[in-house]
C-alpha cells in the first residue's frame, strides 16, 4: 500500500487565535484594569520607592498610549511622610517646652542656652549612629528621638545647676566648674547608664516586638550616651566661657555664700519642701505606711486597666472581602461584586477603590481564604480627613443590605506597624478527619459568635462543593491497555486542552493548546468521553465510574493534621478581657472526640509579647541594681533606690486609667524605660547625701541638706522631661501616635509619682537603713567591749 500523504493541520483541525479563559478580573473605580503590586525589600525605603514610581507614571501612560490611565490605589508613603512630619512637630514642641521649663527654673537666658545645647548635639550624634547602623528615619526611630528630647537634657541640667550653685557661692569660675562637675559626675554617669541598660534585654525579645523596638532602643541608647558625653565635656566648657563670675576676695566669697544659702532657704520651693522632708524623716513609720497605702490602692486599680496588643496604625485604607457560596462561577461572583462597587461609588468619602474577583488571591497578594471564582477582595482608599472607623460602620450597614451578594466583611483586619493584624482573634481547630473537624469548627464558631465585642466571625473551612469524581477500575483499564494516569490526563485534556508548546505571533509568545472539541457540559457527556487505545476507542464509563460527590474546596493541615481557623474581628477596647472571656467559653465547650483547639491570632501575639517584656523588665531591674551596687559599693542602698520603681508604676497605671489608654506593647516599653529613668533622680540624691555623710554630717542632717540642694535639679529634670512629652501624650498632631502616645503617657505618669516619692520616701528609707546599721554597729561594739571587760575581770579575780 501507498504511504499516506501528508495533510495540512487545517484539513483535520480548526486553528484559531482566541483569548485564554479568565481566572480573575480586576477593576479600578468600576473600569477594567490591570493591577500591579510593588513590594519593598526589607531594607527598602518606602518613601523613596513611592516617589520614584510616581515620577515614572506619566512616562508609562505616554508609552502605553490611548486613553490609558494609571492610578495609585495603595501607597504607604503619604501616611509615613505625614506621620514623620507630625512627630517632628511634636518633638520640636517638646524641645521648646523643655527649654522653657529650664528658663523658668534658672531665670537666666545664658544658662538656659548652655543647657539646651545638649539637645541638638545629642540628636545629631544619634542620627549619625542611625546612618552608620543603616537604620532608616521612620516613625519608630523618630518617635525614639522625640521621646529622648526630654531625657537628653537631664544630665546637662544637673551639671550646669551644680556649677551655677558653686558660682553663686562666690567661687572662682575655674574652681566652680571643676568642683561642680566633680560632685555630680559619678551620679550622672551611673544614672545615665541605668537608663541605657534597661534597653539591653530588648535585644533578646523576639518576634514582631523585637523587630519593631530594636531600632527604637538603639536610637534612645545612643542619644542618652551622647547626652552624657556632652554634659561632662561640652557643657562645662560652655559654662566656663559664657557664665559670669565676679572676682571676689575670700571674705567677700564667704559673705556671698552665706547670702546665697539664705536665699535658697527663703525660696518658695525650699519653704514647701523642707517641712515635708523633716516630717517624713521624723515620722518615718507614718511616711512608709502612707507610701504602702498609695501603692496598694493603685495596684488594686490595675485590675481595671484595659489591655491590647498594638493600636491600629491608622492608615487611610479599608479592606473588604466578599465570599460567595462554594463553587460559584466567576461570572456570578463578578455580578455580585458589581453591586458592592455601586455601593462604594455612592460614598463621597471613598476616593478610589479596586476589586479583584476570583483567582483566590486578594489585592497586594493577600489571601482571601480559598481559590476559584467564589471570592472577591477590595482595597478602598478614603479621602483625606475621613474618620475611617465611622466609614467602616456605614459601609458595613449599607453592604449588609445587599441581596445575593454573599458574605461581605468590612475591615477584616487592621494592620499594625509590623504588617501583622492587631485586631484578629483566631482559634485553630485540629481533628483527625474532615467530619470531626467540621463539627468542632462549627461549635467553636457558634461560641465565638455569641461573644460581645467580636464581629465577622467565620471559619476558613470552606463549605463542600459538588464535584464530579472519576473512579478508575484498574482491572478493566488494564484490559484496554490504559493506566490511571493516562485516563486522568485524557479527561483533563477534554476540559482544558493540552498545552503543546508556545508559538510567537506578532512578537508575542502564546500557548499552543490542543482541544478535542467542546468540553463536556453534564455527567452523561463525561461518561461518554471516548478514550483512544491501541485497539480503538472506548467510553470512559467502560473503564471507570463517574459520580457526583461532595468535596472540600481546600485542605489545611497543621503538623500533618487537618485544621480549620475560626477568626473574628475584635471591636472591644480591652483585648485582654475579651481573650479571657473567650478562653473561659472555649473551656466549657464539648468538642467531638479527637478534636482540639489552640488560641492564636492577636491574643497569642499579646501573650507572647507581654511575657517577653515582663522578663525584659525583670532583667532590666537586675541590671540597674548591679550598676547601682557598683556605684555605691553597697547592697542595701540600691534596694532603697529600687523603691522608686514600683511607685513609678503607681503613676503610670493611674494616668493610663485617667486617660482611658489601654496597656499594650508601647505602654510596656514605657514601663521598661521608667525603670531606668526613675532611679536617676534617686541616684543623684543619694550620691550627694553620701558625700555629706563622708564629710561628717549625721544621717538626718545629711538627708536634709542633700534633699535641699538636690530639690531644684530633680524637679527641673522631671518637669523638663514631662513637658517635653506632653505634645506627644496629647497627640496634638493627630497621627503617628499609635506607639509614641501610650509610651509618653506612661513615662509622664511614672515621673510624676516617682519624683514626689523620691523626694520624700527615699530619704525616709535611707534614714531607716542608716539608723538600723548604726544600731547594729553599736550593738556589735558594745558586745565586743563587754567581752573584753569580762576577760579582764577574769584575769584580776584572786584564786583561793
Amino acid at each position: 500500500p501507498r504511504p499516506p500523504k501528508p495533510v495540512k493541520l487545517g484539513d483535520v483541525a480548526t486553528v484559531e487565535r482566541s483569548q485564554a479563559d479568565s481566572t480573575s478580573l480586576t477593576r479600578t473605580d468600576g473600569e477594567p484594569s490591570l493591577g500591579v503590586s510593588i513590594t519593598m525589600k526589607p531594607d527598602g525605603n518606602a518613601v523613596a520607592i513611592s516617589h520614584a514610581v510616581s515620577e515614572k507614571l506619566p512616562e508609562l501612560e505616554k508609552e502605553i498610549g490611548g486613553s490609558t490611565k494609571v492610578s495609585v490605589i495603595f501607597d504607604q508613603a503619604p501616611y509615613v511622610e505625614r506621620s514623620i512630619e507630625d512627630l517632628t512637630t511634636e518633638g520640636l514642641l517638646g524641645l521648646a517646652f523643655a527649654v522653657l521649663v529650664i528658663l523658668i527654673f534658672l531665670l537666666s537666658v545664658r544658662s538656659t542656652l548652655v543647657t539646651a545645647v545638649s539637645i541638638p548635639l545629642s540628636v545629631v550624634i544619634a542620627l549619625i549612629a542611625l546612618w552608620l547602623g543603616d537604620y532608616s528615619l521612620n516613625m519608630l526611630t523618630l518617635g525614639a528621638l522625640t521621646i529622648a528630647v526630654g531625657r537628653v537634657v537631664d544630665d546637662s541640667i544637673v551639671v550646669l545647676e551644680n556649677i551655677k550653685r558653686h558660682l553663686g557661692y562666690g567661687e572662682a569660675k575655674r574652681d566652680a566648674v571643676l568642683a561642680g562637675v566633680r560632685e555630680v559626675s559619678g551620679a550622672v554617669t551611673a544614672s545615665t547608664l541605668t537608663t541605657v541598660a534597661v534597653f539591653l534585654p530588648i535585644a533578646v525579645v523576639g518576634g514582631m516586638v523585637g523587630q519593631l523596638f530594636a531600632p527604637f532602643a538603639v536610637t534612645v541608647t545612643v542619644a542618652l550616651l551622647a547626652s552624657l558625653l556632652v554634659s561632662l565635656t561640652i557643657i562645662p566648657v560652655l559654662a566656663y566661657w559664657f557664665l559670669k563670675a565676679p572676682a571676689l576676695s575670700p571674705e567677700q566669697a564667704r559673705v556671698m555664700r552665706e547670702e546665697a544659702e539664705a536665699k535658697e532657704l527663703r525660696s518658695p520651693l525650699q519653704r514647701m519642701y523642707l517641712p515635708v522632708l523633716r516630717f517624713a524623716t521624723k515620722r518615718r513609720l507614718i511616711t512608709v505606711l502612707a507610701g504602702l497605702l498609695i501603692f496598694v490602692a493603685t495596684m488594686g486599680l490595675a485590675g481595671r486597666l484595659q489591655t491590647n496588643f498594638l493600636d491600629s496604625s491608622g492608615q487611610n485604607t479599608v479592606s473588604l472581602t466578599q465570599k460567595m457560596p462554594a463553587g460559584t462561577d466567576l461570572a456570578t461572583t463578578d455580578a455580585a461584586a458589581k453591586k458592592v462597587e455601586q455601593a462604594l461609588a455612592s460614598f463621597k468619602e471613598v476616593e478610589t477603590y479596586q476589586v479583584n474577583v476570583g483567582g483566590g488571591g486578594g489585592f497586594m497578594g493577600a489571601s482571601t481564604g480559598g481559590g476559584g471564582g467564589d471570592h472577591a477582595s477590595y482595597s478602598v482608599t478614603v479621602a483625606e480627613g475621613t474618620d475611617t472607623a465611622a466609614l467602616e460602620d456605614r459601609l458595613r450597614e449599607r453592604l449588609n443590605g445587599l441581596k445575593d451578594a454573599g458574605e461581605i466583611t468590612v475591615g477584616g483586619s487592621q494592620g499594625g506597624p509590623g504588617g501583622g493584624s492587631t485586631n484578629q482573634l483566631q482559634v485553630i481547630v485540629q481533628a483527625p478527619d474532615l467530619d470531626t473537624l467540621r463539627g468542632a469548627a462549627e461549635t467553636v464558631r457558634g461560641a465565638m459568635a455569641e461573644l460581645d465585642g467580636l464581629r465577622d466571625v467565620s471559619s476558613n473551612l470552606e463549605a463542600s462543593a459538588k464535584r464530579i469524581e472519576v473512579r478508575v477500575d484498574r482491572r478493566k483499564a488494564a484490559e484496554k491497555g490504559l493506566t490511571e494516569g493516562q485516563i486522568g490526563q485524557l479527561v483533563a485534556q477534554s476540559f482544558r486542552g493540552a498545552t503543546l508548546g508556545q508559538v510567537t505571533l506578532d512578537g508575542r509568545a502564546s500557548d499552543l493548546i490542543l482541544r478535542n472539541g467542546d468540553a463536556p457540559e453534564d455527567m452523561a457527556e463525561v461518561a461518554r468521553l471516548k478514550l483512544p487505545t491501541a485497539t480503538g476507542t472506548v467510553k470512559l464509563s467502560e473503564v471507570a465510574e463517574v459520580a457526583r460527590v461532595d468535596g472540600p474546596t481546600q485542605v489545611t493541615r497543621v503538623d500533618g493534621e487537618r485544621s480549620a481557623t475560626v477568626s473574628g474581628t475584635s471591636t472591644a477596647s480591652d483585648l485582654g478581657a475579651l481573650t479571657a472571656t473567650l478562653t473561659a467559653k472555649l473551656k466549657d465547650l464539648k468538642l467531638p472526640d479527637g478534636a482540639r483547639y489552640t488560641i492564636g491570632g492577636v491574643s497569642a501575639d499579646q501573650d507572647e509579647a507581654f511575657g517577653q517584656l515582663g522578663l525584659a523588665m525583670l532583667a532590666a531591674i537586675a541590671i540597674v541594681f548591679m550598676i547601682m551596687v557598683a556605684t555605691f559599693r553597697s547592697f542595701a542602698q540600691p534596694l532603697v533606690l529600687l523603691v522608686s520603681v514600683p511607685f513609678a508604676a503607681t503613676g503610670a497605671i493611674g494616668l493610663l486609667l485617667a486617660t482611658g489608654t489601654p496597656l499594650g506593647v508601647p505602654a510596656l516599653i514605657g514601663m521598661l524605660m521608667l525603670i531606668g529613668i526613675v532611679v536617676t533622680n534617686a541616684i543623684v540624691l543619694i550620691d550627694l547625701i553620701n558625700q555629706y555623710r563622708e564629710s561628717g554630717l549625721g544621717v538626718v542632717e545629711a538627708v536634709i541638706e542633700g534633699g535641699r540642694r538636690r530639690l531644684r535639679p530633680i524637679l527641673m529634670t522631671a518637669v523638663a522631661t514631662i513637658f517635653a512629652l506632653i505634645p506627644m501624650a496629647l497627640g496634638l498632631t493627630g497621627s503617628g501616635g499609635f506607639i509614641s502616645q501610650p509610651l509618653a503617657i506612661v513615662v509622664i505618669g511614672g515621673l510624676l509619682t516617682s519624683t514626689l516619692l523620691t523626694l520624700v520616701l527615699v530619704p525616709t528609707l535611707y534614714v531607716i537603713l542608716e539608723r538600723t546599721k548604726e544600731r547594729l554597729s553599736r550593738g556589735s561594739r558594745t558586745g565586743r567591749h563587754q567581752a573584753e571587760a569580762k576577760v579582764e575581770d577574769d584575769r584580776l579575780t584572786p584564786v583561793g
